[in-house]
């Protein structure tokens, strides 16, 4: 009968440290491929602000020859039409690296960024790759909006 009580004991025991586990669920994100980040993403927040509807970047990436189209008005007054490639490198501290050459010899994008918090509902995170405190939010969109297109390829 000793026994029996040690035995209850210990899986009493056994049974209360298991119930206390963290319950929270684990956000599920995808790998940083080509593949997964396919389509038009639009920048929606830049250093914790959201980003206006007169300032916008929309990045149309294209998995199978890695390049992107870059339609934007953030750095100029003008709307600008911008295209190049793109790579993401795995770096076994930092993660997902992706980085980008513009086309017609105007050089290397200024930053490479670390990607995380690829989402499957359609977000991913960017951080500057040395500057933690700059980070921009994209999210997907279905498309671009046709004056931003026209204004953007007038240029």
């Amino acid at each position: 009968m000793k026994n029996l009580f040690k035995i209850i004991a210990l899986f009493a025991f056994v049974f209360c440290f298991s119930s206390c586990q963290n319950d929270e669920p684990k956000v599920q994100t995808l790998d940083v491929t080509p593949a997964n980040i396919d389509g038009i993403w639009k920048l929606s927040e830049w250093n914790g602000a959201e980003v206006s509807d007169e300032t916008y970047c929309y990045i149309v990436f294209h998995r199978k020859d890695r390049t992107f189209e870059m339609y934007q008005k953030f750095d100029s007054m003008y709307a600008r039409y911008i295209t190049g490639t793109f790579i993401i490198e795995e770096d076994p501290y930092l993660g997902s690296v992706i980085k980008g050459v513009y086309d017609y010899g105007n050089g290397d994008w200024n930053n490479e960024y670390i990607v995380t918090d690829l989402l499957p509902e359609g977000s991913m995170v960017w951080t500057v790759k040395g500057n933690d405190a700059d980070v921009s939010v994209y999210v997907r969109s279905e498309s671009i909006p046709e004056d931003i297109l026209n204004e953007a390829k007038a240029e």
